[in-house]
């Protein structure tokens, strides 16, 4: 057995700047656009490696084999989602489909703003909601691509847009790893998280379209913007609260979608945004078409179907995929177990990030079947079918989509592989008990916590099983609620999500913009801080004042 150490210098500051080095160096590696993401992420992991070995005295056949486990884990499930949603587009690109669905949204709104409110906001939280782990973030941006958006507006507005839904993504994943970890009921947790992010579900509609149009821009079309949030808030808190965390995001965002769409019947901005560049900041606009015309003409109701379907059927398996009895009746019989030789409940985490020694466990579950990229690969098979492909045909554009993805499935299995070597090393603990250590100021910095968590692991499920235990803990000893703190670490993490590499490699696979994941994180890492400490602050309100503390359960 190792036991994990947390100060291995015997000094706070020089132990956390070590626990930081491996992701600052990604971070301003991949910032600098000079080296190729899949390039700065294998040097991170390098320095994940040494740091682990040399600093935190983690054994180094330890070390190696969690780095193993983490790029396989990295494939699968993630690499393996975003493998299978682009196949799915690559598909529906190759028959016309796709070409029918930007008529389709063009006959809701030509307008790019209320566009962007429709697929980037509505659409992407139903598909966090039935699946998650970066798929929204895949599917909205090829689709804003495919619609003329430039670039760095698919890529970056799809990952701001991706945030509120987070905390209650994959069928509530989130709050249950929360749960597991905590000891707390997820009812009560997913509640807690419900009385905070319908506050940015509120505001987030609005910080997309103002990052894309600016002010005067988003103050043309703010009755869209506010029947989006609104219709998408107050279902997300009335769901968590009164029914329960796993079905937010799918009832939410459906009724977001039939709101705007019902409301753009009757209302449309006097003036039209056509134009799909960043106004004013976007770097890639000049290889990019100014104002590209769209085909808007209405489609007729045979047309629409034949649009849709690909989609539908991909909605429809996720929907089944992503339910616990579907998972309870296939994972026994299709799943492979593999528990890492000398790796596996050998390594102890213990206080104060646990209360007592606790082996980390280390299995990489194969669940081939149920895995969401599995559904995805179905999906994508049965609509080539229907939309008359053979199967010839279908298997090279499956090789096409794998030459398209090589670097970035890659990138993704090393991001993995050092949050997977952060996680058991105890690097991360470091990182949170710097936190964890600012007193009456730990409910802001707790919240940044979960910010940071998802920043390093590209999840909120797993931030949530990493620091979750830390900040029931430390909150006790505080004197503050736990439940508060637990959904804290959850709500906080949802705006960590937009800067985590995993996710920025997602975007730019998504939008064919690869070599810029620099550009990329450039832009949206200002909004994540920003909202990140927002909700910080909501966060100290419901800690300290009143009538806000009144919020908090316990």
């Amino acid at each position: 057995m190792w036991n994990q150490t947390y100060d291995p210098f015997g000094s706070t500051t020089l132990s956390t700047l070590a626990a930081a080095a491996p992701v600052v160096t990604l971070l301003v590696l991949i910032a600098t656009n000079k080296v190729k993401a899949h390039v700065a992420a294998i040097i991170a992991l390098v320095v994940a490696n040494l740091v682990a070995i040399f600093i935190f005295t983690m054994p180094a056949n330890m070390s190696i084999r969690a780095t193993l486990l983490g790029a396989v884990s990295g494939f699968f499930p993630i690499g393996w989602i975003v493998l299978n949603v682009i196949f799915m587009y690559q598909l529906t690109l190759s028959t016309g489909r796709f070409e029918m669905l930007k008529r389709a949204v063009g006959g809701v709104t030509p307008d790019r703003r209320l566009q962007l409110l429709l697929i980037a906001f509505s659409f992407g939280a139903f598909f966090e909601g039935a699946s998650g782990f970066g798929t929204p973030v895949a599917i909205t941006g090829a689709i804003l691509i495919g619609l003329g958006f430039s670039p760095l507006a698919a890529s970056g507005l799809s990952l701001i847009a991706n945030t509120a839904p987070v905390a209650y993504g994959a069928l509530g994943t989130p709050i249950q790893g929360l749960a597991s970890v905590t000891g707390l009921d997820p009812y009560v947790l997913g509640a807690m998280v419900g009385r905070q992010l319908p506050v940015f579900s509120l505001i987030v509609p609005f910080w997309v379209v103002g990052a894309f149009a600016g002010w005067k821009g988003m103050k043309e079309v703010w009755p869209a913007i506010l029947v989006t949030g609104v219709s998408f808030a107050v279902p997300q808190f009335l769901i968590s609260n009164f029914v329960n965390p796993w079905i937010v995001d799918i009832g939410a965002s459906l009724i977001s979608m039939a709101c705007l769409i019902g409301f753009l019947r009757i209302w449309q901005p006097r003036r039209l945004w056509l134009s799909p560049a960043l106004r004013g900041r976007d770097e890639s606009a000049a290889t990019t078409t100014p104002a590209p015309t769209m085909d808007t003409t209405p489609l007729t109701p045979t047309e629409l179907g034949a649009a849709l379907l690909p989609w539908v059927v991909l909605c429809a398996i996720l929907l089944v995929w992503g339910t616990g009895w579907f998972k309870a009746a296939v994972n026994p019989i299709f799943t492979w177990n593999y528990p890492v030789p000398e790796l596996h409940n050998m390594i102890n985490k213990v206080p104060p990030v646990a209360a007592k020694p606790t082996p980390e466990g280390a299995v990489f579950a194969f669940q081939y079947l149920s895995f969401t990229g599995t559904g995805m690969l179905i999906a994508a098979i049965i609509s080539g079918f229907i939309m008359g492909l053979s199967p010839g045909r279908i298997v090279a554009t499956y090789g096409r989509t794998l030459k398209l993805c090589a670097y970035s499935l890659i990138t993704i299995s090393a991001m993995l592989a050092i949050g997977t070597l952060t996680r058991l090393s105890g690097v991360d603990a470091t990182l949170g008990l710097a936190f964890a250590a600012t007193g009456v100021l730990y409910p802001f910095f707790g919240t940044l916590l979960g910010w940071l968590g998802v920043a390093l692991t590209g999840s909120d499920t797993a931030s949530n099983i990493l620091f979750g235990n830390l900040q029931k803990i430390t909150s006790e000893q505080l004197g503050l609620s736990p439940v508060l703190m637990a959904a804290a670490n959850s709500s906080g993490g949802v705006m960590g999500k937009m800067i985590d590499a995993q996710s920025i490699v997602v975007a730019s696979t998504a939008t064919n913009w690869f070599g810029h994941e620099g550009t990329i994180l450039r832009f949206v890492f200002w909004h994540s801080i920003v909202l990140a400490c927002l909700v910080g602050g909501l966060v100290m309100l419901q800690a300290y004042v009143h009538p806000f503390s009144a919020m908090v359960l316990h």
